[in-house]
């Protein structure tokens, strides 16, 4: 009677062979789909990342290129006749390497003030409640949709009703008006998610305002200072219409300085151009590389509050 009972029940729990066939093929349909899946999201990387550095690849290989190569027509993708003299030739160029000087310079400058004024206002739009506070912080929103070549001629006259025409301080000026807003706004989101009971703990401590700010709310905020600190340089360093108007060619900054050392009225030195470019774009792609992760953690900061 045992034995008959464990045989019925052993047959019971054997699985079916359609049942197995059917777990099988359904694994086989998963693994199929996790493939594919793989395999078009790879794809979307490799073109979108084509797209992206062929711009960057076009630029490296005019800048690799001799002059009667690069107006070849039909042009070649892969350049065959190679030189470094584009390169070679920036080194001798005295005026360009003022011109970077400038750049950071002004950049520099530009972000440490954007930073310094920001943090300020930020904190106190965040943590203040006072007349007019909305209004203001609107305002200083709305700054930013003013295009540049509105402001320009307003800038121009009053720079130079004050003998400022010409100067790092203009450009400096010039530049935070526009970085500012942006600073101002990113840094109060991430003061936003600053417990008021941190605050409220320091002052029970004895800590006044200043010492909060300074000792407890600005490391945690460090991240975010970062961020809108690189904005700002990023900001300076690529600017083209107010270094261009509000400075001569000592005080110029790069983007107009190449535009007038390479391009002229009947012929561009375009292999110049973008060997010139190419070199002036690597202290931002440094920038960016050592201070990538407070870059990403000051961007997302505020876009969560506790």
């Amino acid at each position: 009677m045992t034995s008959t009972t464990s045989t019925a029940l052993s047959a019971v729990d054997r699985p079916r062979p359609s049942a197995t066939r059917a777990g099988r093929s359904a694994r086989r349909r998963i693994r199929k789909d996790l493939l594919r899946s793989r395999i078009a999201a790879w794809s979307a990387v490799v073109v979108i990342g084509a797209f992206g550095l062929l711009p960057v690849y076009w630029l490296l290989a005019t800048a690799l290129s001799t002059p009667e190569s690069t107006f070849q027509f039909p042009p070649k993708l892969i350049p065959t006749d190679l030189t470094l003299s584009n390169f070679t030739a920036l080194a001798e160029n005295d005026q360009l390497i003022k011109y970077m000087i400038n750049s950071l310079i002004v950049a520099s400058i530009t972000a440490v003030l954007s930073v310094v004024v920001a943090t300020y206002m930020g904190y106190s739009f965040s943590k203040f409640r006072y007349r007019g506070r909305r209004s203001l912080m609107h305002l200083v929103l709305a700054s930013q949709m003013f295009p540049q070549a509105l402001l320009l001629v307003t800038l121009y006259t009053v720079f130079s009703s004050f003998g400022m025409l010409n100067t790092y301080t203009a450009l400096v000026l010039s530049f935070t008006t526009f970085t500012m807003p942006l600073c101002v706004w990113m840094l109060k989101g991430i003061f936003d998610t600053i417990p008021d009971a941190l605050l409220e703990a320091a002052s029970i401590d004895g800590a006044s305002r200043w010492r909060t700010l300074h000792s407890i709310v600005a490391p945690l905020a460090a991240p975010g200072m970062i961020a809108a600190g690189l904005f700002a340089f990023v900001r300076g360093w690529n600017d083209f219409i107010f270094a261009l108007t509000l400075a001569d060619k000592e005080k110029q900054t790069l983007p107009p300085g190449l535009v007038s050392t390479y391009i002229g009225e009947f012929q561009t030195a375009w292999p110049q151009l973008m060997a010139a470019s190419l070199i002036v774009s690597i202290p931002v792609v440094v920038a960016f590389m050592f201070l990538q992760r407070y870059l990403v953690g000051g961007m997302t900061a505020g876009s969560v509050k506790s």
